[in-house]
């Protein structure tokens, strides 16, 4: 099944068929003989429990019938109390019997219902399972615009509720609907043999209605549904969004405005909750008048029957028996169809998700990277997020092997954007990027970025170890592997001062370690990938002076021998590359080295100025209290 397929999926469009045959590769998985074996078994218990269903009555019948016989009147029982002995009287025998395989039919017919359903649980769980996996690789293989444009706790919800949504209807429709068919279609049978047509026909009149009635008033429910997940969706968004900017919040005062924010979406969701559960009622009230008309108006007729002597009071209980029993899958009816209705409700935003087009794919007869030297090249590249907005305007360089390219400018200028479009993250307008002359749109994303690694401006980390994080580089990495990488970003000392090491949780989006901290794991996590190409964006920017200064020597380490793309705002990190291009507005204004720029007066020597200004002031109230090194020093120490 392709992703695009999911898209079409609605509440509203009668796609439950559709949807239905969309689901049916995960319930019968042509890879898994031992599930389609599970399906297959799970349905014969199915139709030999409704067998069992309908012919469980007819034991009901036969004691009743027998019951009444002249044989258990006055005489038969003063007989009975005049017998010797504690044996069964030989004319209860049968009754007994009777009574006792009605029980047991009643047991049987439990026993294959459960059975059938431990069956069917590991198929509808691996269905389950493989879409919620084709969902997360979908939302892995979106571009970065989609995710930059998500609302996280919007999105996880949609996928919840959607996963939910598919067990339902993967159950629902191989566990309830088939067995609701299979059991009227039966008892129809019954009554037209056993009774007459006209009973029949009521029974035909009562479940048109039923089915009628139940449709109708589960379409109006669906729209009360969709109101009630959106405001769901919209409650969480705003809560997640909230406790992941706790320290915002607290810095501003803001607690009563968000909490004013989020009680007005759960506002709305308990209003279209109050009407969900409102319209339930109304739903299976007249579900419970249409059934009882009809099986008042069958019980009448039955009854009229047995009063004129053609009919017995077994008769009058086997259709009662019989009508009692369709009441259950009669409600299943109601119930499966509300159920999948409202699943559809449920998964269509998820499907919508996965309807979602790849805005970067690979092409079909896209090849590995194959990185022999590492040369990088910017060949007039033209690019824009909106075309009314344009970023990069014909940007042309080129960093050979093994050199060092630094990348400067103000901020906006398109400096990042540059390291996004390496990494693939999007697609070029025009022009091309090589590296070792191969176009890398016409490589796999995968082997691009498994040669390519990164020391980004932002570093999150996940809510696990240090160790874990730095690993992430290269989850193969032994014990000693990551510790050497730690010892290299210079944050071993750091890790062990801590209680518990390497092993210390970092926290959510590693909000217990410091700016500096976590830019130190992130470099640490860079170095254990070893690639062949670098990429430095703003990778001393949360660092003191003087942890600048030991990262950075740390960084040249690094960097020797590979090709390095060196994304930066201060410029002392940059004196020593090989090239330096000043972008600016999109377009590279200068280039050249250190001393060449700054002898040029342009653009980049007025950054340098201003930044030396800068810092003088920062060293100068350092030097008051009597720490940290001169400008002179600091000079001098980038120039060596």
């Amino acid at each position: 099944m392709t992703i695009s397929e999911h898209s079409n999926v609605s509440a509203d469009r009668g796609e439950t068929l559709r949807a239905i045959r969309r689901l049916w590769p995960y319930m019968w998985p042509s890879d898994r003989p031992d599930l389609k074996a599970r399906v297959g078994i799970a349905m014969a218990l199915l139709i030999l429990a409704k067998i069992i269903t309908v012919l469980v009555p007819y034991l009901y019948k036969f004691a009743t019938d027998a019951l009444t016989r002249d044989e258990f009147g006055p005489a038969a029982k003063e007989a009975a109390e005049r017998a010797d002995g504690w044996a069964l009287p030989a004319f209860l025998v049968v009754p007994v019997m009777l009574v006792i395989a009605y029980g047991m039919g009643r047991i049987l017919l439990m026993a294959f219902n459960q059975l059938r359903d431990a069956l069917f649980a590991r198929v509808g769980q691996h269905a389950v399972r493989e879409l919620a996996r084709k969902t997360f690789i979908h939302l892995h293989g979106l571009s970065l615009r989609f995710h930059l444009q998500r609302r996280t706790g919007g999105l996880s919800r949609v996928i919840e509720r959607g996963i939910k949504g598919i067990e339902t209807l993967v159950r629902f429709t191989i566990l309830n609907s088939l067995p609701t068919v299979v059991e009227f279609l039966l008892t129809a049978v019954v009554l037209a043999y056993q009774f007459s047509f006209s009973y029949l026909g009521v029974i035909v009149v009562v479940v048109v209605l039923y089915v009628w009635f139940t449709v109708r008033a589960s379409q109006w429910r669906i729209t009360i549904r969709r109101e009630m997940n959106e405001s769901d969706t919209d409650a969480n968004s705003k809560a997640i969004d909230s406790l992941l900017n706790f320290e915002t919040v607290k810095y501003f005062n803001n607690e009563r405005m968000e909490t004013d924010r989020f009680d007005r979406s759960m506002e709305r969701y308990e209003d279209a909750a109050i009407r969900t559960w409102t319209s339930l009622a109304w739903l299976n009230m007249g579900q419970t008048v249409i059934f009882t008309v009809g099986l008042t108006i069958i019980m009448a007729m039955s009854a009229h029957a047995v009063m004129r002597g053609e009919q017995t009071i077994g008769d009058f209980v086997l259709v009662n028996t019989l009508l009692m029993q369709l009441a259950i899958p009669l409600n299943f009816i109601g119930f499966v169809y509300r159920e999948i209705k409202q699943a559809l409700a449920d998964i269509e935003a998820m499907f919508g998700v996965l309807g979602i087009d790849q805005e970067v794919k690979d092409t079909p007869d896209a090849t590995d990277l194959a990185v022999t030297r590492g040369t990088v090249r910017f060949d007039d590249v033209v690019f824009h997020y909106d075309p009314e907005r344009p970023i990069l305007h014909g940007i042309s360089f080129e960093v050979p092997a093994g050199t060092t390219l630094a990348i400067v400018g103000p901020s906006g200028a398109g400096k990042s954007t540059i390291s996004r479009l390496l990494f693939r993250f999007y697609d070029v307008v025009d022009g091309r990027i090589t590296i070792d002359g191969q176009d890398i749109r016409s490589v796999t994303q995968e082997s691009l970025r498994r040669k390519i690694g990164i020391v980004p401006q932002d570093t999150v980390l996940f809510n696990d170890t240090i160790a874990y994080n730095i690993a992430y580089g290269r989850p193969s990495a032994s014990r000693e592997e990551i510790v050497r990488a730690a010892e290299m970003a210079q944050i071993s000392d750091f890790i062990a001062m801590l209680p518990h090491g390497f092993d210390t949780e970092v926290g959510e989006r590693g909000l217990k370690l410091s700016g500096g901290e976590k830019q130190r794991v992130a470099i640490a996590r860079t170095i254990l990938k070893a690639p062949p190409i670098l990429i430095l964006d703003e990778a001393t920017s949360a660092l003191d002076t003087k942890t600048e200064e030991e990262i950075q020597a740390a960084l040249d380490e690094v960097a020797e021998g590979r090709t390095t793309l060196m994304i930066a705002h201060r410029l002392s990190t940059v004196v020593k590359a090989d090239q330096i291009i000043v972008v600016e507005a999109g377009r590279i204004v200068e280039r050249g080295t250190h001393p060449s720029l700054i002898a040029e007066g342009g653009l980049y020597a007025e950054m340098w100025n201003r930044q030396l200004q800068d810092q003088a002031a920062a060293e100068a109230a350092a030097a008051i209290e009597g720490k940290g090194p001169t400008i002179r020093e600091r000079e001098e120490s980038f120039s060596k």
